[in-house]
């Protein structure tokens, strides 16, 4: 899948938060974008995603050469963030078994929630979940969507040792096909990128 961001900006009130931004990300490349906290970096992310609208410019979505209406460019994308809620009430094994009635997964629950650490809390509510093993189910949720581009904003928040070593195995063995945009400030979660953007540079 191909993204292209042509003289996007987005503003909150009267304070634009970047302006005049124009990149085309490719298909199965890594990119990071970073900046200090507050500088935007994670609002375009969710720009990306369509979780937030622009203020001007366009974005255009094209999967194998052929564009996509943008409000169908939801379907191609999967995403983890901090801000991003899970459904407490339910135990992870009823949350990936929900979550794929919307996006199919790559691999079965049972399988997936092993990889992540979380099989022998397969039947706990979330709600009793630490926050490390709630950012490990966000992760496999987005990991394992069977969606061409992977959007990660600091996906190592509340991760320990162990769960920084998950996710960079996630990285490692199933991020092969996708197109993955990153928003960080932590070098070890995106020193494997193949381009580095700072979001103040579009200031």
């Amino acid at each position: 899948m191909q993204i292209t961001l042509n003289n996007v900006g987005k503003r909150f009130n009267r304070e634009w938060i970047f302006r005049h931004f124009s990149y085309q990300f490719s298909d199965t490349k890594k990119y990071a974008v970073t900046g200090s906290n507050g500088s935007g970096k994670s609002t375009l992310l969710q720009v990306i995603a369509g979780s937030l609208s622009h203020n001007e410019g366009k974005i255009d979505f094209s999967l194998r050469q052929n564009q996509l209406e943008n409000e169908h460019h939801f379907q191609h994308i999967s995403i983890a963030a901090p801000y991003l809620e899970l459904i407490e009430e339910m135990t992870a094994g009823e949350f990936i078994s929900f979550h794929q009635q919307f996006k199919p997964l790559i691999l079965p629950d049972a399988e997936i929630l092993e990889i992540a650490g979380l099989k022998k809390a397969v039947n706990k509510q979330i709600r009793y979940y630490s926050s490390g093993m709630k950012q490990r189910l966000k992760l496999a949720q987005a990991f394992f969507c069977d969606a061409p581009v992977l959007l990660l904003d600091e996906p190592t928040t509340n991760l320990d040792a162990e769960g920084i070593a998950l996710y960079q195995r996630l990285i490692r063995d199933f991020t092969e096909t996708k197109l993955v945009i990153i928003s960080s400030n932590d070098l070890q979660e995106y020193n494997f990128c193949d381009v580095v953007i700072a979001i103040a540079d579009y200031k």
